[in-house]
């Protein structure tokens, strides 16, 4: 909405998940007399403009070609979207090929332009204040802070790490991981929220306005993704952008953005992710070295003004 506006459009964000049938999103559209549309994620909100009487364009969310193509139902939804679709946008090559691999006549009017970022850290954030609330002690010369930052939802797998983590704090008890992210699956939050209560060194903490969780970040020793599957994670690459390590699974759309022990860590087990963390909290220099390239990356490949002028291109072509 940021980019669009800056060009001069009005740009009006709606929740897909408020409305059930294409119907009722034809009905907005000619009601508050919309030009065009855009959605994001080719399943969750490309499903409500099938049929569509205004132009839009669709931007892939990850777990749209990363894990609904395996539902036939959805796979082929998602296959008339794009049919009508202006254009899609991939996040990464590997996105693209896969979208394209499933949907060839598409290929054509998918374009890959990578997320781009911009971080604001509150300059009035309480980080002890943070560490009250949350139960964890506030003696930071010695804490270890982790967060795992996502939506709860089982693609995220927050829950991955919890008892491998929980016995790595009963051996060092400086180090402490906290889960925050808005509670996208109330079902699934609710098993978080009971898991997390009997491991010790592990907090589920009260998501947080942006500027706030950016404030945050710059205080925790390293951020961290456990997801199953990825397009790319607005998080890893603000903590990149704020100086802080990044320790992730090593899944595609993870590696798409991270080179193991260049621009950060990646895992593949539970007991790699404590191995390569204790090896990172050993070698500051080690520490430094990713934090410097890892900045330098964002800066060259994720620019929020590079992204801005790409939107600001393809909406031209609704």
């Amino acid at each position: 909405r940021n980019h669009l506006h800056a060009a001069g459009h009005i740009c009006v964000l709606k929740d897909a998940f408020m409305y059930e049938s294409p119907t009722e999103i034809a009905n907005l559209a000619s009601a508050d007399k919309f030009d065009a549309a855009l959605a994001i994620h080719l399943y969750k909100g490309g499903r409500l403009l099938q049929g569509s009487r205004i132009p839009f364009g669709i931007i892939f969310g990850g777990t749209d070609v990363n894990e609904d193509i395996k539902c036939e139902e959805k796979r082929r939804v998602m296959g008339a979207v794009l049919g009508e679709a202006r254009f899609a946008v991939a996040f990464t090559v590997k996105m693209k090929e896969l979208a394209a691999a499933e949907w060839p006549d598409a290929r054509k009017k998918i374009y890959v332009q990578a997320q781009g970022i911009k971080t604001t850290p509150s300059e009035t954030f309480d980080w002890y204040r943070f560490l009250q609330n949350a139960d964890i002690p506030t003696d930071t010369g010695s804490l270890h802070m982790f967060l795992l930052i996502c939506g709860l939802r089982r693609v995220k797998d927050p829950l991955y790490l919890v008892d491998v983590f929980s016995d790595w704090h009963r051996r060092d008890p400086s180090v402490h991981l906290g889960i925050i992210g808005p509670a996208v699956d109330p079902l699934f939050t609710s098993e978080v929220k009971e898991k997390v209560k009997r491991v010790p060194g592990v907090h589920l903490l009260q998501e947080m306005p942006q500027d706030d969780l950016h404030a945050a970040m710059k205080r925790c020793f390293a951020v961290v993704n456990s997801s199953i599957s990825e397009g790319m994670s607005a998080a890893i690459l603000e903590a990149m952008d704020l100086d802080i390590p990044v320790l992730a699974r090593n899944i595609l759309g993870n590696a798409a953005i991270i080179k193991h022990k260049e621009t950060g860590l990646l895992f593949s087990d539970a007991q790699e992710f404590v191995v390569l963390s204790e090896s990172l909290m050993n070698d500051p220099i080690m520490e430094r070295e990713i934090v410097t390239r890892a900045k330098d990356y964002v800066k060259k490949h994720h620019s929020w003004e590079s992204e801005r002028k790409a939107y600001q291109n393809l909406v031209l072509r609704l």
